[in-house]
């Protein structure tokens, strides 16, 4: 298995925990699915369909935060209450006022919950306490929100924040572009973007075009930055890095798939794959960090 996406953070000092302990301090916040009653609920599943809470492969942890939320439209709110709303004028002789309504939708809502369909998705975490790096395969930082928030509630003094490198990733990336040159370890691929810091948030989006030395020129002159930037690192994987450090479209290249350890059955080709994985990983990351000038110093804990 692959991540996608990578919400990148760091653990700012050494994270002496088993797998049996965290698995423990996680099962405070276990997955349910959703009471006839309740709209979403959310907690800690097992990642590969088992009774533990923590996969463990080559001292790597892989988690899994599910979510389920029911499907209940509010057209179908509203059209269900408008209908008993015009029941009610015909009855009483006057339409329901503003505070009738609210509470007739209110209980329009609790009938139809029951009934509703719930759809569930799972949010994969890696943590690697090794090279002290948390991933959140997940395109958008709210989405990696909900996953630090339920961690801390679940794991005592958890050394956590966000990633944070000491040059701005959009004065580098444009500067790249500019340049024509990648650092070390990295190319340049075919997908930009550039914004402007002006109120009009003026955008321009390059798709498969490799964008010449002079149109970058031009674009900064015109004050905009790069905001995203396709590149490959090592010839072996493919992503795209944004001003807020999210690392998107993660891809792995044919030359990791010549590299794959087959294995003999399902279980043993999922943990090669996320083995294989979470080592090119946090070497990619450990560049990428590296490209950017390094980290800054910090010591906090949340």
């Amino acid at each position: 298995m692959w991540f996608k996406n990578l919400q990148v953070f760091r653990l700012t000092s050494p994270w002496q925990i088993s797998a049996d302990e965290l698995n423990a301090q996680l099962s405070k916040i276990s997955f349910s699915q959703c009471a006839s009653n309740e709209m979403q609920s959310q907690g800690w599943a097992s990642p590969r369909n088992n009774d533990m809470l923590v996969h463990t492969v080559n001292q790597q942890f892989l988690l899994a935060l599910a979510t389920e939320k029911k499907l209940l439209p509010s057209s179908v709110i509203n059209q269900v209450a408008k209908a008993r709303a015009q029941e009610m004028e015909e009855q009483q002789g006057f339409a329901p006022g503003r505070k009738a309504m609210k509470e007739l939708k209110e209980r329009v809502t609790d009938e139809l919950l029951p009934r509703a369909f719930g759809v569930r998705r799972n949010t994969f975490i890696w943590i690697d306490p090794v090279n002290r790096w948390l991933v959140i395969d997940a395109s958008s930082p709210s989405r990696a929100d909900e996953v630090v928030k339920l961690l801390l509630k679940c794991c005592d003094k958890l050394p956590l924040e966000g990633l944070r490198v000491k040059s701005s990733p959009q004065a580098c990336m444009t500067s790249w572009l500019a340049g024509n040159e990648a650092p070390k370890g990295f190319t340049i691929d075919q997908d930009t973007e550039l914004k402007s810091s002006t109120e009009d948030k003026a955008t321009v989006r390059y798709v498969r075009y490799t964008l010449e030395p002079e149109d970058v020129q031009k674009h900064i002159a015109a004050g905009k930055q790069c905001t995203k930037l396709a590149m490959t690192w090592d010839d072996r994987i493919s992503f795209i890095l944004t001003d807020t450090l999210t690392i998107k479209r993660i891809k792995p290249l044919d030359i990791l798939d010549e590299e794959k350890d087959k294995g003999t059955n399902e279980e043993e080709r999922f943990d090669a794959d996320f083995m294989l994985m979470t080592a090119e990983l946090a070497k990619m990351l450990d560049d990428i960090v590296f490209a950017l000038d390094g980290e800054m110093e910090t010591s906090t804990v949340i």
